[in-house]
């Protein structure tokens, strides 16, 4: 019996060291995507760095103190990310004139093992070429790699009805896009320019 005794005590033994590793696995298995949001304020929520007659450029609140820098010339505004912001290519913008809206998705991985910011999604406002008002809304995803950060899509959000849905999947590939090399991608329809 007690030969018996220990063979039932060994598979308990070994179900629960089983059990208890299969329930780990779906925690280390589980990484994924969720968003934050921060805001785009220029005038309440940023502070001025420098401006002029010709631009201006602020810093805005980033997802737990990840720096933005908001800059506007000749009508146009980009956004720089990082912490060695100064040392990143040049931030991107578009031809037509254009306005940010007011909130700055974040992209955040668990992949590593704890949130982190992975890409953002920001709505441009375009200007009609003909008559200067805003008729276009664009997504931009920008891919937050250091030294390789950049825009990664465009997803025209008044072609496509679930626009934001298209984004965060864009969104959601960032950290092997080649800024120097590979095409920015326009998921769904496109038509803002």
């Amino acid at each position: 019996m007690p030969i018996r005794a220990n063979l039932t005590m060994g598979r308990l033994l070994l179900l629960s060291v089983l059990g208890w590793a299969a329930a780990g696995a779906p925690v280390l298995a589980q990484s994924g995507f969720t968003s934050a949001y921060t805001s785009l304020k220029l005038e309440t929520d940023c502070l001025v760095l420098e401006a002029d007659d010709f631009g201006a450029s602020w810093s805005c609140p980033g997802y737990k103190g990840y720096p933005v820098r908001v800059s506007e010339g000749d009508l146009r505004f980009a956004i720089a990310y990082g912490f060695n912001i100064d040392k990143e290519p040049p931030a991107q913008s578009f031809g037509p004139f254009n306005e940010l809206g007011e909130k700055l998705e974040w992209r955040l991985s668990n992949a590593s093992g704890r949130w982190m910011p992975v890409a953002t999604i920001v709505r441009y406002h375009l200007a009609d070429p003909e008559t200067g008002k805003n008729s276009g809304q664009v997504l931009v995803v920008t891919q937050l790699v250091e030294g390789n950060t950049c825009h990664i899509a465009y997803v025209d959000a008044r072609a496509n009805s679930k626009a934001n849905e298209l984004a965060q999947q864009a969104a959601d590939k960032a950290g092997s896009f080649d800024c120097a090399n590979d095409t920015v991608a326009k998921p769904g329809k496109f038509s803002a320019w």
